[in-house]
């Protein structure tokens, strides 16, 4: 109750503006004294909802970081109790998350856009990828992948290691129209009627004490 003490005493505060606001409004107020008394509870009162914030976070991260997601239980695969060792942790939401970072990362490698993939791959991985880009601009080479979808996205393995770096791998099988075609934009790889089932297995990673949500991917293997 007490970390909350100074935001009563702000409302206390905001309650008293918003009174004097009436009894001027009631006796006839200049217009700069009516602005003056709004604009002095308008700013009390985002105080108030910026330190509202400010606690509320404080306490959500308290109770992350003091318990796991869920308990572990004995019977749990090692990769499912790593998983619940992670605060916070919402499985069926992280392969959600990391379906959509590999759709975003398949098509942004696929259309050459790096400065999307920094956002989301490693500086390491990142420069491999810029490899084959760079090779395929030499050739005139341009691909096109399309996504029909995903049969499957499952956690194959979590780890942390002594640095509270958490490792989480997952294996995607997914539909996919993949083509290359050269200068002249003949197809010379793939076949745009041609649905090819596909497997990837990507490893995202994540500083357990870091302040940031975000995953990077850190390996792709097929």
């Amino acid at each position: 109750m007490a970390q909350y003490l100074d935001i009563i005493v702000l409302l206390l505060v905001v309650i008293f503006i918003f009174s004097r606001l009436k009894s001027l409004l009631g006796s006839r107020p200049s217009e700069s004294e009516r602005k003056m008394a709004e604009e002095k509870a308008a700013k009390i009162f985002e105080m108030i909802m910026h330190e509202g914030e400010k606690k509320e976070a404080e306490a959500q991260n308290a109770v992350s970081t003091e318990a796991p997601s869920q308990p572990v239980d004995e019977n749990m695969s090692e990769t499912d109790k790593v998983l619940a060792s992670i605060p916070g942790f919402n499985k069926q939401q992280f392969l959600e998350n990391a379906k959509k970072a590999f759709e975003l990362i398949v098509s942004s490698f696929s259309k050459g856009d790096t400065q999307t993939l920094e956002m989301l791959v490693s500086q390491k991985l990142i420069a491999k990828f810029q490899e084959v880009l760079n090779q395929r601009q030499a050739d005139g080479i341009t691909a096109e992948t399309d996504l029909i979808g995903f049969d499957s996205a499952e956690i194959t393995k979590a780890q942390i290691n002594k640095n509270n770096i958490i490792n989480i791998t997952v294996k995607f099988i997914s539909e996919q129209v993949n083509l290359l075609k050269n200068k002249k934009g003949e197809v010379i790889e793939g076949d745009e009627q041609y649905i090819q089932n596909i497997t990837d297995v990507w490893t995202f990673e994540r500083s357990l004490t870091s302040t940031s949500p975000n995953w990077m991917l850190v390996s792709t293997k097929k």
